[in-house]
């Protein structure tokens, strides 16, 4: 049974539990002996570490993705916890208890997922409900949907995440379409369930999360947008004009091409959809790294995604 977990481990202390080796990687130190760097996960977060001796025997003890059991003392560099790693050694799966390693949405997953169905059954437009049947009909994909993560680190990272993000997204797109006139409310929620879908295959998450070889050589955007085709082609009479837009939608939610959308939100509909995910994105984000500081503290850390601290009201005395 798993006793330390990532959370709890502080600078002065010692290590010897089961983590994820999520990420390894030798290098030099300048009088040319190797180090070895990396990072460790469970459901409570990630840890970076270093290994200065025994390094060939601890590199061979696992490949980045599996289960290893590390014994060390934990440091600190940059003014954040570091595992100074001793030994390393393999951890057979069956022996461990999964849900100590991927985090998990504190959600309902089945009351999220139906009342995402019963806001897409109640589109008014034909085409798009029929589009969103077919992806609620192909069981494959509602087992992937209601498990993957929105993302790795930044927002929604967790077991169920992107169900949560797209839920959220959804009930915003259902409000922010009845305040402003004349904005297809039926495309936009599409748009907000949509956007990325492509995430149920950029991600693995059987053990920890990390981009799938796909995800990091195509990305969420490209095979999102070949998802959606293969359903419209599934569907007699789809509009093509309905069908541009909503591409449009997908490849532009990013906003900007230095933001990874090839083109930018050329619609009233498309740009709401970009809003509408910088919102719930960023709001997810800040609450989450609000949440894993400790609760003494008037101010958190540095942000230094977002370039600043986050005021978090007078700490407990």
């Amino acid at each position: 049974m798993k006793k330390q977990f990532i959370e709890s481990l502080t600078a002065g202390g010692q290590i010897e539990d089961v983590f994820v080796l999520a990420e390894k990687r030798l290098a030099q130190k300048k009088d040319g002996a190797n180090y070895l760097t990396v990072r460790f996960t469970d459901r409570t977060g990630s840890i970076r570490g270093v290994a200065w001796d025994n390094v060939e025997k601890i590199t061979a003890a696992g490949a980045a993705g599996e289960f290893v059991r590390v014994v060390g003392s934990v440091g600190e560099y940059r003014g954040e916890p570091q595992a100074v790693v001793r030994e390393m050694s393999p951890v057979d799966p069956a022996s461990v208890n999964a849900a100590d390693f991927l985090p998990a949405t504190g959600q309902d997953i089945e009351q999220m997922f139906d009342r995402l169905v019963r806001m897409t059954q109640a589109i008014d437009s034909a085409p798009l409900r029929d589009l969103m049947a077919a992806f609620w009909n192909d069981p494959g994909f509602v087992e992937r949907f209601k498990k993957a993560p929105a993302a790795k680190m930044m927002h929604h990272a967790y077991i169920g995440g992107l169900l949560e993000h797209c839920l959220s997204m959804a009930l915003l797109a259902d409000k922010i379409a009845r305040h402003y006139g004349g904005v297809d409310r039926d495309r936009l929620l599409t748009g907000a369930v949509l956007h990325d879908i492509g995430k149920v295959r950029e991600f693995s998450y059987r053990h920890s999360i990390d981009y799938s070889d796909e995800g990091r050589l195509v990305g969420h955007i490209a095979i999102g947008l070949e998802m959606i085709d293969e359903k419209i082609r599934s569907l007699e009479g789809f509009p093509e004009e309905e069908r541009r837009l909503l591409k449009h939608m997908i490849i532009s939610h990013h906003g900007a091409m230095e933001y990874g959308s090839p083109e930018p939100p050329k619609t009233v509909e498309a740009v709401l959809l970009h809003y509408i995910d910088e919102i719930d994105s960023k709001v997810n984000g800040i609450r989450e790294f609000i949440a894993a500081q400790g609760e003494e503290d008037t101010w958190t850390p540095y942000h230094r995604v977002l370039g600043r601290h986050f005021y978090r009201g007078p700490g407990k005395e």
